[in-house]
């Protein structure tokens, strides 16, 4: 089975996959938060450079994603990709921000299909990667789905990554998982599996259901119990000295390279990882005060003093 890690703008990138690696080990592969790609002829600037760096990702096998609805551009980032020694591209058509919508991308882009078709069969013959793609259903509705699964099935995809909902339900309500099922069964190219796996309950209750699944992508679970892996694959359950090292190697590496700003990129993981406590709402009151590093680190080192794990 491979486990991998979502691409989730803002929180999962390179610092985050690098300090969990460190902790935890290493997962099977780690995809980048978005990148938009560069105008043909040009290179990555700014935080693409950093998350594409490939001494920050040596020793992890990194996909890069990119999103666009420009066909030109994909192809030319996918060049700049394979000169950095990366293997696989990712297109992003699952992103559910209304500002990406808006624009015809990520999720945005499902409500076209006819020029999504052509633009992937544009891509997957003139990228000198290979492409996979993360989908979700559709934009507003779960018939929207027969139309692009005829798509994705006419074309040599690497992979396809399902995330089970449409546009519409962000991440609210349960994942539609027999539509995943359906891809199962006719995609000719691998499937995945991505959505609402928080614990091995959930990741037994889908192996279950389609035992032919290879690959399941974790998002929030990991976010909320970094150990989460390890746990699917019958191993020991998060501990609070666990958790209290991985924060304080998150938090460091992070004041490195953003300074005081790392406060907000901490609330930010706080927001799912309250949730391995027994009380969540006495764990968000501790961290929420701390607006600089000195207040967040006294908040924080009471969180670890006073609070349980859930389960412990």
């Amino acid at each position: 089975m491979i486990l991998s890690l979502a691409p989730m703008e803002g929180i999962t990138g390179h610092v985050f996959r690098r300090v969990h690696a460190d902790c935890f080990g290493a997962l099977d592969r780690y995809y980048t938060p978005f990148i938009a790609p560069p105008r043909v002829g040009c290179a990555f600037k700014g935080k693409a450079v950093r998350e594409l760096d490939p001494v920050a990702n040596e020793g992890l096998d990194v996909v890069p994603q990119l999103l666009t609805k420009d066909a030109d551009e994909f192809v030319w980032a996918a060049g700049l990709l394979a000169g950095m020694g990366y293997a696989e591209v990712n297109l992003n058509l699952g992103c559910p921000s209304g500002t990406v919508v808006a624009k015809g991308k990520g999720a945005g882009f499902l409500a076209r299909p006819e020029e999504l078709e052509a633009f992937l069969a544009d891509v997957c013959e003139r990228s000198p990667l290979p492409v996979s793609v993360k989908t979700r259903l559709g934009l507003e509705h779960d018939e929207e789905y027969e139309r692009l699964l005829d798509i994705y099935c006419g074309l040599p995809l690497a992979e396809l990554i399902v995330h089970p909902r449409v546009r519409a339900d962000q991440y609210d309500g349960s994942p539609r998982r027999k539509l995943y099922g359906k891809t199962l069964e006719r995609a000719p190219f691998p499937v995945a599996y991505n959505g609402d796996v928080f614990a091995p309950a959930d990741y037994d209750a889908l192996l279950a259901a389609w035992p032919e699944t290879r690959h399941v992508m974790l998002g929030r679970g990991v976010l909320a119990n970094p150990a989460l892996p390890r746990e699917l694959r019958a191993g020991a359950p998060l501990s609070l000295d666990e958790l209290r090292a991985f924060h304080d190697g998150l938090l460091e590496a992070y004041a490195a390279e953003m300074g005081g700003n790392a406060v907000f990129r901490m609330k930010e993981w706080w927001s799912y990882a309250k949730g391995s406590f027994v009380d969540p709402v006495a764990v968000w009151r501790h961290v929420r005060k701390g607006k600089r590093l000195d207040e967040y680190r006294t908040a924080a080192a009471r969180v670890f003093e006073d609070e349980r794990l859930a389960g412990a």
